[in-house]
C-alpha cells in the first residue's frame, strides 16, 4: 500500500486551495506564507504532480488539484466536525444563525416555533448583525444573506427574490387618499436605506420612473437604515414605505399595513440565500435547518 503524504502537507493544500491563497492560508494555520508554499511543493513532490499552477499574482488549480481537493477538503471537515463535538465552548446541540437584523425579526422569528416544535434538541442562536461573518472565526454554523449571490468559498442555496412595493397604513390611507400613482409625490415619505450598499438596490426614483410618476428635487422623507424600522413606521402611519415585500408579508397578511398599488411592484436584482461551508451539511442540526427552510419556502431540497 502506497505511503500517504504527511497530514501538514495536505492541510497546507486544502487550506490554499480552500482560500486560493498562500498567505491566506498561513494566516489560519499561524504558518509563514512561505512555509505554506514549502509544504504543498513538498506534497508536489511527494505525488509527482502539480496541484497549484503558480500564475504572476494569482494561483489555480491544476486539473490535478481539482481531482484531489473535494476529497481533502471533506476528510478535513469531517476532522472538524468530530473536534468541535469534543469543544465544550461549541456543543453539538447548539445552532448558531447569522443574519440581518430586519430578515431575523421579519420573517425568521415568526416562522423559527416550527423548526424548533420539529427539533427540540437543538437550541438555536440568532446572531443578528449586517457583518459578514467569518465561519471559521466566529462560531457561526449557517448564514442568512441578501445580495447578488457571490459568495466565493462557500455553498450556497438561493431562497427568494425580492420586490419592493408602495405601503401604508389603513388609518393613514383614510386621511390620505391614494387613487393613483402620482399621487404619492405629495405624500410623506419613509425611505429605506438598508439596501444603499449595493447600485442593484432599488429606490424611490426608481419605483416614480416605473411607475411613471413626476416627482422633482431630491427625495426628502424620514431615513431609517433597518429595513424593519422603515416598516413599522408605515404601520404607525408615519408616512408611505417603499418597502421589501420579503419583510412586510406578515404586516400586509394581518391587513397592519395596505398596499394601494400592487400592480406597480418592483423587482429587484437582489436576493437571499442561505451560505455556509462546503461541508456544513455534514452536521446533523445544520442539514435539519438546510432542508426545514427550504421546507418552509417550498423549495426543492437534495441532501448532502
Amino acid at each position: 500500500m502506497p505511503r500517504l503524504p504527511t497530514l501538514n502537507g495536505l492541510q497546507a493544500f486544502e487550506a490554499t486551495a480552500r482560500h486560493m491563497s498562500f498567505a491566506a492560508a498561513a494566516e489560519e494555520l499561524n504558518l509563514t506564507p512561505s512555509a505554506v508554499s514549502y509544504q504543498v511543493r513538498s506534497l508536489e513532490d511527494r505525488l509527482g504532480v502539480e496541484l497549484f499552477a503558480r500564475l504572476n499574482r494569482a494561483i489555480m488549480l491544476t486539473e490535478a488539484g481539482e481531482t484531489l481537493y473535494p476529497d481533502i477538503r471533506e476528510a478535513f471537515a469531517r476532522m472538524r466536525v468530530a473536534v468541535d463535538r469534543l469543544s465544550a465552548d461549541t456543543p453539538e446541540n447548539v445552532l448558531v444563525v447569522s443574519t440581518g437584523p430586519s430578515f431575523a425579526a421579519k420573517w425568521l422569528s415568526p416562522r423559527l416555533f416550527s423548526f424548533m416544535d420539529e427539533h427540540p434538541e437543538i437550541e438555536v442562536r440568532i446572531s443578528a448583525s449586517l457583518k459578514l461573518v467569518d465561519f471559521n472565526r466566529d462560531g457561526v454554523d449557517v448564514g442568512i444573506r441578501f445580495g447578488l449571490g457571490n459568495y466565493p468559498g462557500l455553498e450556497q442555496f438561493h431562497l427568494m427574490g425580492d420586490e419592493v412595493t408602495v405601503l401604508v397604513s389603513p388609518d393613514f390611507l383614510e386621511t390620505h387618499p391614494l387613487t393613483a400613482a402620482q399621487d404619492i409625490a405629495a405624500q410623506p415619505l419613509i425611505i429605506d436605506e438598508s439596501m444603499a450598499f449595493t447600485k442593484e438596490a432599488p429606490t424611490w426614483l426608481t419605483w416614480f420612473d416605473h411607475a411613471k410618476v413626476t416627482y422633482t428635487g431630491e427625495v426628502r422623507g424620514l431615513r431609517f437604515n433597518h429595513a424593519d424600522h422603515a416598516i413599522d413606521a408605515a404601520a404607525r402611519g408615519a408616512g408611505v414605505a417603499l418597502a421589501r415585500t420579503s419583510l412586510a408579508i406578515g404586516d400586509i397578511e394581518k391587513g397592519v399595513l395596505v398596499e394601494p398599488f400592487p400592480d406597480l411592484r418592483l423587482r429587484t436584482a437582489l436576493s437571499f440565500f442561505l451560505v455556509m461551508p462546503p461541508t456544513a451539511r455534514l452536521k446533523p442540526k445544520v442539514a435539519a435547518f438546510t432542508e426545514w427552510i427550504h421546507r418552509e419556502l417550498e423549495l426543492p431540497y437534495e441532501e448532502a
